[in-house]
């Protein structure tokens, strides 16, 4: 296969209207970079929605296009890559993406670059290798990375972004008519209380529906496991992101402790970060996000958590689409998949940015056809497009 000769960055800018997950609440602020600053949880969003995209080629011009997060400092991602992978990639064969995933990994581990802007890079031309691999082999993404065990990938409606209970019930009500059956909501915007919000919408949509809330890592574990007794009653399938990030033996803890089973895993980029999380065999869901993972680190803690025992639940976040795409071919071929995360907000305007024909359905996801990752930039993606030389 042709070597890897150009890799470029793009900034993907999408204004909104609302804010990402709902409106703001008492005392919440946009600062003076344009961030939003929630009391809830402390973590920054955009008030617009953004990404970084790269494009690779190779010597015989095929093209291959990946993604990552760009929510914030999206020119520290373009940076990584152009100045630190980028040399060492030119030059590569795409048939050794999964070598060339270890070794730019290597680049930077005992620098302490084991997450964050680094593997966010890393997940990006991760993604672009794959499409290249699979488009030079004349097959869709999912044929290369194992067998198919499903058709449609199965989702859940994520985020109710409205300022009330009562507003957010009104939402879910006119979802579940149109035949979705599972909610996940979101604690940082959970203004009138998270067990007042998890009950009504139970009181509400009945017990045929599956409810799950992210608590966006707000508590420690004496905090969470008072919580989840107080939620029990409201039968949640799952309570996402208890804790912080950092507490690995708070997170197994709770996992063992929880009258309600635990979910995590959205912020994990790698095999080793999962590993250190999943020895205790006491989580139920891990939720590998492609824009952080990439599809070598997706199928490889997807790998772990089967011989664990847990189910699997990708987590999906603000993006162009392309690691989405990514993210259902490799929710095809794996063990263990309960629901893919659907971001109603985000995902309607992605596709419209894409030659694809992926979509979603109360049924679930289709995957995209065609060769690769069935999915590349069209003109409207160009009009909110920055190059990042």
């Amino acid at each position: 296969m042709s070597q890897v000769t150009q890799v470029e960055t793009f900034i993907l800018t999408v204004p909104r209207t609302t804010p990402y997950l709902g409106p703001l609440g008492p005392g919440e602020r946009v600062n003076a970079r344009g961030y939003l600053v929630r009391k809830g949880n402390g973590t920054l969003y955009p008030t617009v929605d953004r990404s970084v995209l790269v494009r690779v080629t190779t010597a015989d011009g095929a093209v291959g296009w990946g993604e990552t997060y760009g929510i914030c400092a999206p020119r520290a991602t373009c940076e990584i890559i152009n100045d630190l992978l980028a040399p060492e990639l030119i030059g590569r064969e795409p048939d050794d993406v999964e070598q060339i995933w270890d070794d730019l990994y290597g680049l930077m581990r005992v620098r302490g670059c084991g997450s964050g802007f680094h593997t966010d890079a890393l997940a990006a031309l991760d993604i672009a290798l794959w499409d290249l691999r699979a488009r030079a082999a004349g097959q869709p993404l999912w044929a290369l990375l194992g067998e198919r065990q499903r058709d449609t990938i199965p989702g859940y409606v994520s985020g109710l972004p409205a300022a009330t209970v009562a507003e957010k019930v009104a939402m879910a009500r006119a979802f579940a008519a149109q035949g979705h059956d599972a909610f996940k909501v979101h604690a940082v915007v959970s203004h009138e209380g998270i067990v007042e919000e998890m009950q009504a919408l139970r009181t509400e949509l009945g017990d045929a529906v599956h409810l799950m809330v992210d608590l966006h890592w707000k508590f420690d574990h004496a905090q969470a496991l008072a919580l989840a007794g107080q939620l029990a009653p409201a039968k949640l399938a799952f309570i996402e992101a208890p804790l912080k990030p950092e507490d690995v033996a708070g997170l197994i803890a709770l996992g063992r402790d929880s009258p309600i089973p635990v979910a995590a895993g959205e912020e994990w980029p790698t095999e080793y970060v999962a590993q250190l999380r999943l020895v205790g065999d006491t989580l139920a869901y891990v939720q590998p996000e492609m824009g952080h993972t990439g599809i070598t680190q997706f199928l490889r803690i997807a790998l772990l958590a089967a011989a664990h025992g847990v189910q699997i639940a990708p987590h999906a976040t603000i993006g162009g689409g392309i690691f989405m795409a990514a993210s259902l071919h490799a929710s095809a071929v794996i063990a263990g998949l309960w629901r893919h995360e659907w971001q109603h907000s985000i995902f309607s305007r992605s596709v419209e940015m894409l030659d694809t024909d992926m979509a979603y359905a109360r049924e679930g996801y289709t995957l995209p056809s065609g060769h690769g990752l069935g999915a590349q930039p069209n003109a409207r993606f160009w009009e909110h497009a920055e190059f990042v030389p």
